[in-house]
């Protein structure tokens, strides 16, 4: 099974097949509305615009599993986005991540690609580190937080992994080698 096998759901309920995205730079990513990490969006969409007519992709798939930092509605969200940041990307239904409830895409993104960490030099890595460490650590290559990014290549495998304290220009270096 590859990532051209899932359907997932976009932001008004309907059945999308990633096959559709087929022969694409993929970047997949889980988000939230009230986060630290939220100010990535404006870096994501200038990705996106830069390369998207070279055949980037970025798909957000939003997730409340993590201190609550994405309550609102699925079209709430998608507001919240295009207002703030005029995000013109797809962005998805609502979905867990993690545990038994989560949606098979990430569980299969996890299992492709595992944790390697925060980067140590991000402001955020400590804090994140420390609350971890109150958190059931039961599936280490679980995703951690918002905003973690997983890339893939034209062929539908999974290349990448970047957790949100990955420095966004890491993140465009990766896919600009992909296109």
């Amino acid at each position: 099974m590859g990532i051209y096998d899932y359907k997932v759901k976009n932001v008004s309920g309907e059945e999308v097949s990633l096959s559709s995205y087929a022969g694409k730079v993929v970047l997949i990513i889980n988000s939230a509305t009230r986060c630290g990490f939220t100010p990535q969006y404006a870096e994501l969409e200038k990705i996106y615009e830069k390369y998207a007519d070279q055949g980037l992709e970025i798909l957000d798939f939003p997730c409340n599993q993590f201190a609550n930092q994405a309550p609102e509605s699925n079209e709430e969200i998608a507001s919240f986005c295009n207002v703030q940041f005029g995000i013109r990307f797809p962005i998805f239904s609502k979905i867990d991540v993690n545990g038994e409830n989560a949606e098979p895409l990430f569980t299969y993104l996890k299992s492709q690609q595992k944790f390697k960490g925060f980067d140590k030099k991000h402001p955020l890595s400590s804090v994140l580190i420390g609350m971890l460490g109150k958190i059931n650590k039961a599936n280490e290559d679980d995703i951690k937080w918002n905003f973690t990014k997983f890339l893939v290549d034209r062929q539908g495998n999974v290349v990448s992994r970047f957790e949100p304290t990955d420095d966004m220009e890491l993140v465009e270096e990766k896919i600009k080698e992909l296109l």
